[in-house]
């Protein structure tokens, strides 16, 4: 990591948790029909999955049930009308970014989530003022664990992909990191499954709170 010169990051479950909104869009559903909101505990196992997990929760349909592609659509509907209410960044992401900013570290992010919701999601923020780069879910043909979202982040801020570093906490990000040829970091204080074994994803480094990140950059440029 001693050439890195830009940092990327995964969004959901790395810089921010929307799990409180992803859940709240499923408990309007459930509203909506005359239901009792669900416990929050009930959805944040299944933010990963995104609509196909939060309809799932929300009324027990599936993709192979009929109706669901309506529900799936109204689901995201109901998302974008709220996706920054009670949406926020983890602790120590804020401090984070700040320091990448004072050392002059340019950073940015790339998602699956679509272009769609991560567009006015990262302009109602200001967590993402700094941001050089910004890739979506559509933004490229492939999404992760396709290398070609970071691809294109390297080529927006005009970088070699070798010299940049991808922080991520799904296996499907480390794939994609490696894949690009790219340093890579497992974030473990995100949406991981009670089964997830990180040890296996074959991450260059592990991280269990954001300012981890900081130390590991320090150790990297002092070898």
């Amino acid at each position: 990591m001693a050439a890195i010169r830009a940092v990327l990051f995964d969004l959901d479950g790395t810089l921010i948790d929307s799990a409180p909104d992803l859940a709240g869009a499923g408990n309007d559903m459930r509203l909506a029909r005359g239901l009792e909101p669900l416990p929050y505990e009930h959805f944040r196992p299944m933010v990963g999955s995104g609509a196909r997990g939060m309809v799932g929760i929300a009324l027990q349909v599936g993709p192979l049930d009929a109706g669901f592609t309506e529900l799936r659509d109204e689901f995201l509907a109901r998302y974008e009308q709220r996706m920054t209410q009670l949406t926020y960044a983890f602790d120590g992401v804020p401090e984070l970014i700040g320091q990448l900013d004072r050392l002059g570290l340019p950073w940015g992010v790339v998602t699956n989530k679509s272009m769609r919701f991560t567009g006015p999601l990262t302009r109602g923020m200001p967590l993402f003022a700094t941001a050089r780069a910004l890739v979506g879910g559509d933004s490229t043909p492939h999404a992760k664990p396709h290398p070609e979202p970071l691809f294109e982040a390297a080529r927006q801020l005009g970088l070699d992909p070798r010299r940049c570093i991808y922080v991520g906490d799904d296996e499907r990000d480390v794939v994609a990191g490696l894949a690009a040829g790219m340093g890579t970091v497992a974030a473990t204080y995100g949406y991981l499954g009670s089964n997830a074994d990180t040890s296996r994803w074959g991450a260059h480094a592990h991280i269990h709170s954001p300012l981890e990140l900081m130390t590991l950059l320090q150790l990297a440029t002092s070898a």
